[in-house]
């Protein structure tokens, strides 16, 4: 692939580009979720994104719900955005915060108005959005300019082995070019912290997600946990899959970061990169919806996600590509399956060609093919949350 590769895509007010056109009715909390269904119902063409929080959020707990909020109205693949939640002040930062890259976005809060009437007035404003979000079109773009996060779930044998290894060539061949890449899952690298911290283009950056990775250990691994995290990491499918320990599944991790890339900083949950096109590590956990969800926000617009036995997950704004190199699996659920590596295993294919593979995959979904996710309709929103409300 060279620079000149094209996509045809959408040109974002603020020059970025998106790979979908979506308009996203936002609600800045739980007990708003019922009006943005009750929009996304009345308008066809509109999509609501419940969740369950965003009351009595205080500290880091409260500016992560925001950035959230705001870097998913705000991503490249959402043309429009209506915002709606019961309180005024709230809403209208989030609004405030997506009309920053010069998107149409209104803000309607219930307080004082009710549901039918906020339910009404954001219809009619919704559907205004429709028109003019079906009209704009689709342009030539570089490849280059495309923002490509990565997390990998129900891990086994065949993710290091062949996947993540894909999802790593991927990013060797990609990342001169020009695009910003993004990996992350805190916990999962555990055992492996060493190797990652070796992977930062210098000492800055791995010095940075040594103390990231430390302090999750220590504020929230450590001070929690039973015995160990049995069950959670490795889970039980890993272990099915035959990974007996973190280390094992750390060391398939970060084979998604290739052989020669190197990240150029680390970044807290939902942050956006700073430092230009390159590789960044997100601190996230490594629940899958959980994980996609901050990557979106940070404004990552096409997700590479190696499977071993089989997570299906989904994203309502970021399609989500499924890699898989576990014979069983393309075999038993192929329909969630968007690119099939399994001939790395059985020597028909090269890591190489599998890395070319996937980056067609990328193109023809920058195009605008469905993913195997999008088209059984996946849509899984989560956000992540620091510790109990007030």
């Amino acid at each position: 692939m060279t620079t000149t590769d094209k996509i045809m895509a959408y040109r974002r007010e603020n020059g970025r580009v998106g790979v979908r056109n979506h308009v996203v009715i936002l609600p800045v909390d739980d007990i708003s979720n019922a009006a943005c269904e009750a929009v996304a119902n009345n308008i066809k063409g509109t999509m609501a994104l419940p969740h369950s929080y965003g009351r009595l959020q205080f500290g880091e707990d409260l500016e992560l719900h925001f950035r959230t909020m705001i870097g998913t109205g705000a991503n490249p693949n959402v043309a429009a955005c209506i915002v709606i939640g019961i309180e005024p002040g709230w809403t209208q930062r989030i609004a405030d915060g997506i009309a920053e890259t010069g998107k149409p976005v209104a803000a309607y809060s219930i307080e004082q108005h009710g549901d039918i009437n906020t339910i009404a007035t954001a219809s009619r404003k919704a559907k205004d959005f429709v028109h003019w979000a079906t009209e704009l079109q689709r342009e030539e773009c570089d490849m280059s300019e495309l923002w490509v996060s990565t997390k990998c779930g129900e891990s086994d044998t065949t993710t290091g082995l062949g996947s993540c290894p894909t999802v790593g060539n991927m990013y060797d061949k990609l990342l001169p070019k020009g695009i910003y890449g993004c990996f992350g899952e805190t916990s999962e690298i555990t055992g492996g912290e060493h190797l990652c911290q070796a992977r930062g283009a210098n000492k800055e950056a791995g010095d940075k997600f040594m103390e990231i990775w430390q302090a999750y250990m220590d504020d929230v691994i450590e001070p929690n946990k039973t015995s160990d995290l049995s069950e959670s990491q490795p889970t039980m499918g890993n272990i099915e899959g035959g990974l007996t320990t973190i280390e094992e599944k750390a060391l398939g991790n970060l084979e998604k970061i290739g052989r020669t890339s190197t990240y150029i900083d680390a970044v807290g949950p939902a942050v956006a990169p700073e430092k230009g096109p390159g590789l960044y590590f997100m601190d996230t956990s490594s629940a899958a919806a959980e994980c996609v969800t901050l990557m979106g926000a940070a404004g990552f617009v096409v997700h590479t996600f190696p499977t071993g036995q089989g997570n299906i997950v989904g994203n309502p704004i970021v399609p989500v590509i499924k890699i898989s190199a576990n014979p069983r699996t393309v075999r038993t659920m192929s329909e969630h399956i968007d690119c099939d590596v399994t001939g790395i295993l059985t020597r028909e294919m090269t890591i190489d060609q599998a890395g070319d593979e996937l980056i067609e995959m990328i193109r023809r979904t920058a195009n605008g093919r469905s993913t195997a996710a999008e088209a059984l309709g996946h849509k899984e929103f989560v956000m992540t949350k620091l510790y109990r409300s007030a």
